[in-house]
């Protein structure tokens, strides 16, 4: 992967605004450390997951929050581009000063559940998606049809715990699996990332 490094134990990625820190993080001849408790990327990256981010990608993030984890991902698609989406006014102010001093992020105040809100978005080639919804795989669904090339890919961070907390997260892991499988994705690989987030899976997928 494109700009990402090991740093003893740790991941780095290469600091595309030098100098600059985004939320704390120790800073080391320019490499970024990438803290995996505070990014589910890291910690799928981290449990080995290869997943195939390259430095020209389109990238759509749905959940994207004040922009730690897509912070690094700017880092790594430096010659490509990043809409990230969120409804939270607050964090997404937070993400429009971090917009300001990376010209790879586009900050998008929208509802994922809603694209035609954010419909003048291109196809993209890879859609990030870190959402806290029951019906989080019919979100990536609907994203998928608008956004998604063919061929495209996806990683899922499924948040068992935010769709059914009556329910095992190794069911509802296998219940979103097979819903995505049944409406056009297949699936590439998957990962529980624990110990850095309990009762999460990432599920990396291609559409078409």
């Amino acid at each position: 992967m494109p700009h990402l490094f090991w740093l003893d134990r740790d991941l780095a990625t290469d600091n595309l605004v030098p100098g600059v820190s985004v939320y704390g993080e120790k800073i080391i001849d320019n490499l970024r450390i990438w803290d995996p408790t505070r990014s589910k990327l890291c910690a799928a990256l981290l449990k080995g997951m290869k997943v195939p981010l390259v430095e020209k990608m389109s990238v759509l993030y749905l959940g994207v929050s004040s922009g730690t984890t897509s912070s690094h991902m700017s880092d790594m698609i430096r010659k490509g581009i990043i809409f990230g989406v969120d409804f939270a006014p607050r964090v997404m102010r937070d993400y429009y000063f971090l917009c300001k001093k990376r010209s790879n992020l586009v900050p998008i105040l929208g509802n994922a559940n809603l694209p035609g809100e954010y419909a003048f978005v291109p196809k993209v080639d890879f859609i990030y998606q870190d959402v806290a919804q029951p019906n989080q795989s019919k979100i990536l669904l609907e994203n998928a049809k608008f956004f998604l090339k063919s061929k495209g890919y996806a990683l899922y961070m499924i948040k068992s715990r935010s769709i059914d907390v009556t329910q095992r997260p190794d069911a509802i892991f296998k219940k979103e699996t097979l819903f995505l499988q049944d409406n056009g994705f297949e699936v590439v690989s998957s990962k529980n990332i624990a110990p850095y987030e309990r009762d999460h899976m990432a599920l990396l997928l291609r559409f078409g």
